[in-house]
């Protein structure tokens, strides 16, 4: 069987990088990381961005009112969502219920979620300090929440940087248990409450409020997308995004083609100065970025063919099947009212083996998948085996946020 590609760039030991990373603990990783010139910049940057009162992504700084809509309709499994998360409060230690349960469902902790490694944000509880019956507990809420396919996917991705730790000797800072996790309100089948997990590839943003429920913005991610041995050999992420991206460009023709690839190069000249980060690199949407402006790039999927429109919706599906089977279908139903407002861009190429970039946007979902170089391999430039997808809800309703404001306008509550 041949090696997996990510083999060829893990690091030597003897480097002072990987020697930290095996002695270090998290605390210690982050004090290491935290003194880096790139990273105090960084985080400064973070804080401005925090400190601006939320309003949303936009493609001009202008929110487009009227979007979304609180219909009460059962979209959540609501009532085993609400036992499991009181089970969990339940079973938690006076001081982990502390941490565990952030009373206001607006608190600002919500947008602190981040997907480096690095232990910066600390509110919630830590997995990997708290019992297996904890992190058992907070796994079944998980999977009382999401869809088959989605716990699994979040699973894999818990599972993926555990793997990571052992691939590159840093499993005190890489394991399955490197995630804060918080529940926001009381768990209620009536009121609004939502729970948030995040760390290292894996960060999740759920509200449900009287039935509805919002997912987002959600990161996730893998350095490798594969593992290759151990109990969890076989597990694979993010292939059937990939391919089927793959398999839409080829079947475009060149000036179409044209339109919808917005760079060549994944990173160069060519580029805006904005357009790519150190980190980000080409995603947009990720970490405290709530009130970006991020334009349309790419052209409208209205005109594309038929069979590209449908691979395109089949994307968002999976993008988005997380969600709960009648959550998905409201979701995508929203999508499909802002159809002939839909963007698709694109950036690289599409050979195979090819490293790239795309976005679907529109006024109410943007999704991104890139390629990224490595992080804790050593590939310097984007290579397939390291991914990051994100997906973010536009003008205003990440977190829930519009649905709060009008549920609390509905209650007169100001």
């Amino acid at each position: 069987m041949a090696e997996s590609p990510f083999r060829r760039y893990i690091p030597s030991p003897d480097v002072q990088r990987s020697k930290d990373l095996a002695r270090c603990n998290t605390y210690e990783w982050a004090a290491i990381r935290c003194a880096e010139p790139f990273l105090i910049g960084w985080k400064a940057s973070w804080e401005e961005l925090f400190n601006q009162p939320f309003k949303g992504i936009t493609v001009d700084g202008n929110v487009t009112p009227a979007l979304y809509h609180l219909t009460n309709e059962p979209e959540a499994p609501i009532e085993a969502m609400t036992k499991t998360a009181q089970y969990l409060l339940r079973i938690a230690s006076p001081e982990e219920k502390i941490a565990l349960n952030i009373s206001d469902v607006e608190a600002p902790e919500w947008r602190r979620w981040i997907n480096p490694e690095i232990y910066i944000c600390r509110h919630g509880l830590r997995l990997e300090e708290t019992s297996e019956e904890v992190v058992a507990a907070i796994h079944s809420l998980l999977r009382a929440t999401l869809s088959p396919a989605g716990f699994t996917k979040a699973r894999g991705c818990m599972q993926v940087n555990e793997f990571l730790g052992r691939v590159v000797n840093g499993r005190k800072v890489l394991n399955e248990n490197s995630y804060n996790f918080s529940i926001f309100g009381t768990p209620s089948e009536n009121d609004p409450w939502g729970w948030q997990i995040f760390g290292h590839h894996f960060a999740m943003n759920c509200l449900v409020i009287a039935g509805q429920m919002v997912i987002s913005p959600v990161f996730m991610g893998a350095e490798p997308n594969v593992i290759d041995e151990g109990p969890e050999k076989g597990t694979e992420l993010f292939m059937d995004q990939e391919q089927l991206a793959i398999t839409l460009m080829r079947s475009m023709d060149p000036e179409t083609v044209n339109r919808v690839r917005v760079f060549q190069q994944l990173s160069g000249d060519e580029y805006p100065a904005g357009r790519f980060h150190r980190a980000d690199q080409r995603h947009l949407g990720g970490a405290f970025q709530d009130n970006r402006i991020i334009p349309y790039e790419g052209t409208k999927v209205s005109t594309f063919s038929t069979s590209q429109q449908e691979m395109v919706w089949q994307l968002l599906n999976i993008c988005l099947n997380y969600l709960p089977e009648k959550a998905l279908k409201a979701r995508m139903a929203e999508i499909s009212r802002h159809w002939e407002e839909t963007y698709f861009a694109w950036i690289g190429g599409f050979a195979d083996g090819d490293a790239f970039y795309y976005k679907i946007h529109s006024p109410v979902v943007m999704t991104e998948f890139d390629h990224h170089t490595g992080v804790f391999l050593d590939n310097k430039v984007p290579l397939p085996f390291h991914i990051h997808t994100l997906v973010r809800t536009p003008n205003g309703n990440d977190y829930g946020k519009e649905l709060i404001r009008q549920w609390k306008a509905a209650k007169g509550i100001l």
